[in-house]
């Protein structure tokens, strides 16, 4: 069975409702990055990001997953799916794909602040000051901020050196190391690009480009793969 990996940005999930965080003017939500989403932010005014991220948290449990998540999905039927993505959303398990990599964290999910293998899925989507874990310290929203390692980025290099194809969908491709992913699928014998602006990197060239919406490129795309391998 040939394995299919799946790197995914904003771009799959804006097709959802979410609101891709970075807009035009560089700001999240009306916030600097620096102000909501680094570690110095945290320090500074702890109950401004607990916010930010209860919004983010309480939009996404009023979206559902769309087309091009649930044809991810299907893709299992046919292949060996792996999907990682940069986005903190879980449309892709609620969609039904069974194998999924987050790399930059789990909105759902909080972490103890003293001991980073704490990790709970909080009941719920507000994370209040003083909500501590078993050890008694402040659980914080389980996302990788601007400035943190990127803890799944070997295990997701690993995956891509041995996909057989790899498809990139919604990303702009602007966010390293993620986008360093590109670089190590160097197994894929196909390699596809769906965005409306898709545009590779400088050094990047053995991709094929499909210039649409997340939905209309990703069913379009599995009725190629089901038919050029099953």
């Amino acid at each position: 069975m040939k394995k299919v990996v799946v790197f995914t940005g904003a771009g799959i999930s804006a097709e959802s409702g979410i609101k891709t965080f970075r807009g035009g003017d560089g700001l999240w939500e009306n916030h600097r990055i620096e102000d909501v989403a680094t570690p110095q932010a945290w320090i500074a005014d702890r109950n401004l990001v607990l916010e930010f991220y209860n919004q983010r948290r309480k939009q996404l449990y009023e979206v559902e997953p769309n087309q091009a998540h649930i044809d991810i999905a299907k893709l299992e039927k046919y292949f060996n799916v792996h999907v990682i993505t940069q986005n903190v959303d879980d449309l892709h398990e609620r969609a039904g794909s069974s194998r999924v990599l987050h790399l930059h964290g789990e909105l759902k999910k909080v972490r103890s602040t003293i001991d980073s293998n704490l990790i709970y899925t909080l009941d719920g989507w507000e994370l209040k000051d003083g909500d501590i874990c078993e050890k008694g310290s402040q659980l914080r929203p389980h996302i990788v901020w601007f400035g943190e390692d990127v803890p799944s980025m070997n295990r997701a290099m690993m995956i891509t050196q041995t996909a057989d194809v790899f498809i990139v969908i919604g990303t702009s491709l602007a966010v390293y190391p993620a986008a360093n992913l590109l670089h190590y699928a160097v197994k894929a014998t196909n390699k596809y690009l769906i965005d409306p602006n898709a545009e590779l990197p400088y050094d990047v060239h053995d991709f094929n480009i499909i210039k649409s919406t997340a939905v209309v490129g990703v069913h379009k795309l599995l009725k190629k793969l089901i038919a050029d391998y099953v």
